[in-house]
This record gives C-alpha cells, structure tokens and sequence, in this order.
C-alpha cells in the first residue's frame, strides 16, 4: 500500500525516495546480432523468427531502461508488469556474474493497483517506470538478517487498525525504492526532493493479495531473501515498469 495512506490514517512520517536522476553507463554491450549456432558475421533470422537474446543485458529490459543501471551495480531487483493498467507482476532477483546476469529467484507479485505510469504523481494509484537504487530497509518485524540498513520499529511501520486483516502486516518487512527521497535514510524518513505532488513513499513490502497504491508487494519469503541478499557494497537497484516499457 502507498504509505501516504498511513500517514493520513497514523499521522506519522512518510517514506519517500528520490528518483534516479543520473543516466549512468551500462554494464555490458550489445548482442552481436549473430543467430544461435552461428559464428562470424550475422546471419539473417528466418522471417518471423524471434532474434537471439542478449547475454549482456538483462531479459525484457531495453536498451533505454538499461543505460540507467550504474555500472558498478551487481545485483538488479526486475519488476515486471503485466501490463500499462494491470496490478498483476513478477519479481526476478539478477545477480551480475561475469559478463551477463544470473536469476537468483522469482516471484509473483503487484503493484500499483492501476497500473504503471511514466510521470507519477500524488495517488495515482500507479507505480512508476524507472531504475531506482535500494538503501534502506526496516518494518515492524524483526531484522531477519538484512545486508540494507534495518530500521526495526513496530510504530512506525504499523498499518492502520482499520485496514482489513489482510493487510495488517504489509509493513512488516519492506526496502524503500529510492524515487523521490533521500537515499541512505530509513525509509520513513519524510522528505521529498522533488516535492509532494510527484509522490513517495514507494516500497517493495508484503503482498496482501491484489494490488497497492504504488508499491510493488511480494510473499513474505522473497521479502527475506531479497532482505538477506541485495547488499549496498554490490549497489542494487531495481528495475522496474510494464513489459512494454521495459523494453522499449
């Protein structure tokens, strides 16, 4: 759920992020072009056929999305949406081994319950495309061994008695997507760089069963293996949009 509707509801900080403003180069390069089997020059794919997938980038991701990825990063949470206006997604966690990228896992998952948007804005029930870093972690549950700074508190993470039981313990665990904040800081920290119409408070925390207010939501044990796995020394970030802008 979008924290906004805890503050309005527990009166206490938000989390918020700051987006990824800076293009960095991206890790690998290109495909050749050449067709499996192959070698030398390319060969022309029969008409119809799909091309060959690059090693080099991740799968799905463009070449516009993936320019965005920091060189030094070496481990990349993928969002994947299944469409501009489904709540419906799949998380992959990539490790960055050698010249290409290693799945480590996945899971199913939702986001924004409208959809996704490429200009997101204050409750608009959308999340946002982009490549974002991960900082920070914390929740009312108990560290369960996070390599992310973890901001363990049962207040300020609680969600509202009045929220239905299914989402009691969305906050339970969650890592702060780094769009419209400050990075580093715990992710109930209040400001919003880039002022409080463009929105924050955007997390990756526990599913609830359909879709969220802008943050994307996962089984409690993907929680604790991307809790346990994604370390700031290997810069993670986390790519993340429909599939159709993913890949464009």
């Amino acid at each position: 759920m979008h924290i906004d509707s805890v503050r309005r509801s527990t009166r206490w900080a938000a989390a918020l992020g700051t987006l990824l403003l800076t293009t960095l180069s991206a890790c690998g390069t290109a495909s050749s072009g050449s067709a499996p089997g192959h070698h030398g020059p390319a060969a022309s794919t029969a008409s119809g056929s799909a091309p060959a997938p690059d090693p080099v980038r991740l799968p799905g991701v463009g070449r516009r999305l993936y320019a965005r990825i920091p060189a030094q990063s070496r481990q990349v949470v993928a969002v994947y949406g299944k469409g501009r206006d489904s709540a419906e997604s799949e998380v992959v966690l990539y490790v960055r081994q050698g010249g290409g990228w290693h799945r480590e896992g996945g899971w199913a998952a939702h986001n924004g319950r409208r959809g996704w948007t490429l200009d997101h804005h204050e409750d608009d029930k959308r999340s946002p495309v982009g490549v974002f870093t991960l900082s920070a972690a914390g929740g009312t549950f108990a560290d369960p061994g996070s390599k992310l700074p973890y901001d363990h508190n049962t207040y300020a993470y609680a969600s509202p008695k009045e929220w239905p039981k299914a989402y009691q313990h969305d906050f339970g665990y969650v890592i702060a997507i780094d769009y419209n904040r400050v990075p580093g800081t715990p992710p109930r920290d209040g400001a919003r760089p880039l002022g409080a119409a463009k929105g924050g408070g955007i997390w990756l925390h526990l599913d609830h069963g359909s879709g969220t207010s802008a943050c994307v939501s996962m089984p409690k044990s993907a929680m604790e293996t991307l809790l346990r796995t994604l370390d700031p020394a290997r810069h993670p970030v986390v790519v993340m949009g429909d599939r159709a802008d993913l890949g464009a």
